[in-house]
Order: structure tokens, then sequence, then C-alpha cells
């Protein structure tokens, strides 16, 4: 998660800039209120790889900005514990202070002020909620944390201060990992992945289910809900006990139906299955366990397939077009479709398969039409030479425009398209029995370039182009229980780290929570970088490369998918270690997986 970006403190310091004493865990003092120590490994706490740290308490004597200074160190204790952290507060300010979110910075300079107020001036800080989801960049308002302090008992204590745990950013990368919370969607029929970083220790399982029971919050109405019942909160933790996760809860909650405990189970099970330690778990409510119909109170992690993000048994072939017809294979095998499309070149520029790998939504080469097309029809439509094939009687026109960019499917059998205007973008959707225009705050009426849906319908990716460079942006979409869509909230500007590239060629899946973004460099040079959907950085296992000859990216947020460029001279594999040999596919204008 390393930050590229520098932001200046205020005042011109930025020359001063030191870093804390504890600015990461490798260089702790031994003489100072935080020590690394070294633990055996047999009876102690999991650190989860991560160099264990014991926090000190307070010092008699401390002056008001080194008891600050103490209480951000103690802070920083692994594995999380803040009864030390909380002996730097005051009695009243012991009982009340409960974070509600992370602060990470990247430098700051000493804590520094007077007996009744002292501040800590950051610099590169973002902000994450209380769940771990990434909020972005604090402003410059904000690069200031005051800490105002009293007088008990002879001693300075931190009485008004930030509702946040404050660490720095290097601290945070080695102890925490970005993963997921599942949520069902509206209709329940697919779970959405909303990206959260956790601690990687002991207390994971219970962070995950404690994040689960925050629920997705109100920003979220209309996108995902959760079956587990507000009101209800772990009790104490959540033991793995043989691979088996034993969730105890508490607080009231009505008898679920079947219906209920299959989407609760799935909900947790997607979520749990995270953890490597987990095979399977149980849930009881104020002591009564939770049970299938079947009478089951053990339930694997694995539950919950056909609630796949990805879609349920999705296809995973690439798809494109070779000398006007749709072909379908992987890279160096791609053969024409069993279908209309693969036999009669209709003069198309792009493609999109659905996920049943059933109708293929199609544009026309002037981008004035959009086609509908079954994928294959058995060969049905084989004819004597000369003859019209009796598939294109199937072929059906489901809207012309003006300039219509590539669609793109979502589990709902929903297809979107952005129809680029001489006013601006317009974006459309076209159900089995519905379909209309809706508005996108920040996306409609502008210069759109790129168009993705997330697969399980609940985001739209568009880039849109400006005067002075490129804008990645992501919004959500809001779905109502027979699947239609009930509207779409305000595109939201995802910062592209790693490169400050002004013009964006393509972007693709990464992952069901990160997308490659594919920048332009030079006429014949250009730079894939992987950034989050909710705008953090795309992280270690993300995909940052330079090549040359690139235009386009082919992405799938499948696991186990690979992501291709498609270069003037073939496809390069952009998740191999080693890039051999190019694929080459011959006479390919367009290729992308379904969806």
């Amino acid at each position: 998660m390393s930050r590229r970006r520098t932001r200046a403190l205020r005042a011109g310091v930025v020359s001063a800039l030191l870093p804390l004493a504890l600015a990461g865990c490798v260089s702790l003092p031994v003489s100072g209120p935080v020590v690394e120590v070294e633990r055996q490994s047999t009876g102690e706490a999991d650190t989860g790889g991560a160099a264990a740290i014991d926090a000190r308490p307070p010092q008699d004597g401390q002056s008001p900005p080194e008891v600050v200074k103490g209480f951000l160190d103690a802070m920083q204790a692994w594995p999380t514990e803040l009864a030390t952290a909380k002996e730097f507060l005051s009695s009243e300010a012991r009982t009340t202070w409960n974070p509600q979110g992370t602060i990470l910075y990247e430098d700051a300079l000493p804590p520094a002020g007077g007996a009744g107020r002292v501040e800590l001036r950051v610099g590169g800080a973002d902000r994450l909620d209380a769940r771990g989801a990434w909020l972005g960049a604090l402003s410059a308002e904000e690069d200031s944390l005051a800490f105002r302090l009293v007088l008990e008992d002879g001693e300075y204590r931190i009485a008004d201060l930030p509702p946040a745990l404050v660490v720095p950013t290097t601290w945070f990368e080695q102890r925490y990992r970005q993963v997921a919370l599942y949520f069902p969607d509206p209709t329940g029929t697919v779970l959405v992945p909303e990206p959260v970083f956790v601690g990687d220790d002991s207390t994971f399982a219970s962070t995950l289910v404690s994040g689960l029971l925050r629920g997705p919050g109100p920003s979220l109405r209309g996108v995902v809900s959760s079956q587990l019942p507000s009101g209800l909160r772990v009790d104490l933790s959540v033991p793995v006990t043989d691979g088996t996760a034993a969730i105890s809860l508490t607080g009231e909650a009505s008898a679920f139906t079947p219906a209920d405990t299959e989407l609760l189970v799935s909900q947790l099970a997607w979520t749990l299955r995270q953890d490597p330690d987990i095979d399977a778990f149980t849930l009881d409510i104020d002591g009564r366990p939770v049970r299938t119909a079947q009478g089951a109170t053990r339930f694997s992690v694995q539950a919950g397939d056909r609630l796949d993000p990805v879609g349920f048994q999705s296809d995973s072939l690439l798809y494109g077009l070779r000398d006007g017809l749709l072909v379908a294979g992987t890279p160096g095998s791609l053969e024409p479709v069993d279908g209309v499309l693969g036999r009669v070149p209709l003069g198309l520029r792009s493609v999109s398969v659905d996920l049943a790998s059933d109708q293929v939504a199609a544009i026309s080469e002037g981008g004035t039409t959009a086609y509908l097309a079954p994928l294959s029809d058995g060969g049905t439509g084989a004819t004597e030479e000369g003859a019209e094939d009796p598939g294109l009687a199937d072929v059906a026109t489901v809207v012309t425009g003006t300039d219509l960019l590539p669609p793109a499917w979502d589990v709902h059998d929903r297809l979107w398209l952005v129809d680029r205007t001489p006013l601006g973008a317009v974006v459309q959707w076209y159900g089995e029995e519905r379909s209309g225009v809706v508005e996108v705050p920040g996306v409609s009426g502008q210069q759109v370039t790129e168009l993705l849906v997330s697969r399980d319908g609940s985001r739209l990716v568009v880039v849109v182009r400006g005067p002075r460079g490129d804008s990645l942006r992501v919004a959500r979409i809001r779905t109502d229980a027979e699947g239609g869509v009930a509207g779409v909230t305000r595109a939201r500007a995802v910062a592209i780290e790693d490169g400050a590239s002004r013009r964006i060629r393509d972007v693709a899946w990464n992952s069901t929570t990160t997308l490659a973004v594919l920048n332009r460099l030079t006429d014949v040079s250009a730079k894939v970088v992987t950034v989050g959907v909710d705008g953090s950085p795309g992280g270690l296992d993300g995909i940052t490369t330079t090549l040359s000859g690139a235009t386009a990216l082919a992405g799938s947020p499948a696991p186990g998918a690979r992501v291709y460029a498609v270069t003037d001279s073939g496809l390069a594999d952009l998740n191999a270690t080693v890039r051999g040999p190019r694929v080459l596919d011959e006479g390919v204008s367009y290729l992308d997986y379904a969806g």
C-alpha cells in the first residue's frame, strides 16, 4: 500500500518534515515507551508474522508533548491492545474514547504545544472508517491533529483527542491486509464485496464478523443490504479451533426463515473463507444455535457458491473479433463461435458476451447501433453458398445512437451502454423486461471514453476525459428487489497511484475490488497500474509494469484469470513474473472476457 503522493505541510515546513521516532517497527528504540519483543511461538498471541510490540505506560513527570508522543507510541502495540494507550487519557476520556476509524500518516513533525494543547502535524495522511474501509486523503485543514490536556494528580493527561487510531503507514502496511466484507444485494441473488483493511493477528476472524455486524452503512442503501440483524454484537471474540470458528452473538434477533438462514450463512462463509485457518463455522445468537432446514449447525466456508460475485459458473473464455467474426477461446487458440456472429461478418467494432454465455451484445463499426444475438445456434445456420444465413433473423437491434462504447453485462442479465452524444454521455441499461436511461451525476453529460460494470451489478466504472487529463470514476448502482435499476449514486473520482499520466487508454477488472489501468506515457509506451475501486492503492499483489505498443487491456475479476495487454505484436500476460514471447492471435481487432 505504498503511497506515491507527498503533501506539503502548512507554513512552508516541508523541508523540516521528520518522521516520528516510531515511523516504522524495525528501528524502535529499546529505551522508549514502545519496544519490539521476541516472543516464543508456544502460548503467545498470533502476531500475523509482524514483529510484536509491547506498549509502555506513562512515565512520571512527562511534559504535554511527551504524553502525546507516548500515547501515539502506545497505539502501535501489536497484537492490538488499547488498555495501555488509555492510561495516557484523563479519567473521563478513558471511559468515553472509542476510536471510530484510523488515520494513517507517512510523515509527522514531533508533537508540539504548551500545557493545555498539543498539535501533531502529519503529511501524506489517509483515513479509514470504523470497519476499515478506505475513505481517502485528509484535507489540508485536517492535517493538524489537536490534543487537549489537563492535570490529574499532578500529571498531564489527554482530555480531548481525535476519535481515531493514529498510526504510521509503514506500521500499518506490515500488520494489516485488505480483504472484503460480503453483503447481499437487494435481490438476494448475489453477494457484493466491500473492501476493508483488517489487522492480521489472532483477532482477524472477530474483526471480520464485527465488520459485518456494523452493516454496509446508509451510503450504500439500495446497493447492498445485510442478513445480520442490527443490534447484534460479538460475544467477546470468535475463537478458531481445529479449523472451526465459533461465532457467538448477543442481542435480539427474530427467527430466520430457511431462505434467510441460507443467505446469512452464505454472507458469513464468503467473508470468513478469507482466513486460511478457517474451514467451517458455527453460529449461535443469545445461546441459540442457528440451524439449516436439515438441522445442520456447522457450515462450510465454501457455502453459497451460487451467490458468487463474479457470476455462478460464469464463462471464463476470451472473446474477440477477427476478420469481422466473433471468436472465442484462449490466447493463441481463438476460433469462430458456433453462432451467426461466428459466420457472418456484420461490420462490428466491439462485442460483449453475457455471463451465462447465451447472448452477445455487439456494436456496429460506426458505433451507431447495438445488436443482440445468440452466442450459439448449434450450427443450424448452415446455408448454401449465396443464401442468406437464417441466423440473421435472430440478430436484433436494441438501440441506435451516436457513438456507443463497448457494452457490459452484469449477473442480473442487464446490458449497460454509454452513448457519446454531442451533449455528452448518456447511460442506458436493458433488462429482459425493463430498460431505461439513468442519470449518473459526474458521468452523464461528460466526455466518457471507457465503461465497465462490476459483474455483481453494484459498480459502474468510467473514464472521463477532461481538457487537462482523464479521470477514473466509480459510481454505485442501486437495484430493486426484482433486479431493475433504481438509480446510480454520484460518481467519485479515484486517484491513480504510481503514475501522473494525463491520459488513460483502457481500464479492466483485475479482481472484484481492483482495476488495472493502462496509462499512456508516450506515443509508443504505456504503464499499467492497479488501483482499488474504493481509491485505495493496489498493494503489492497489484500490477505495475511499463510496456510498449499497448493499446488495450483484457481483464476479468474471476480468481486466477489472467490480465492481458493487447499490443501491436500480440498479447502480453501481465500476471506473469517473467514475460516471455507474446502469444499471437493474428488479425484480432478486439478482445475481452465475458461481462
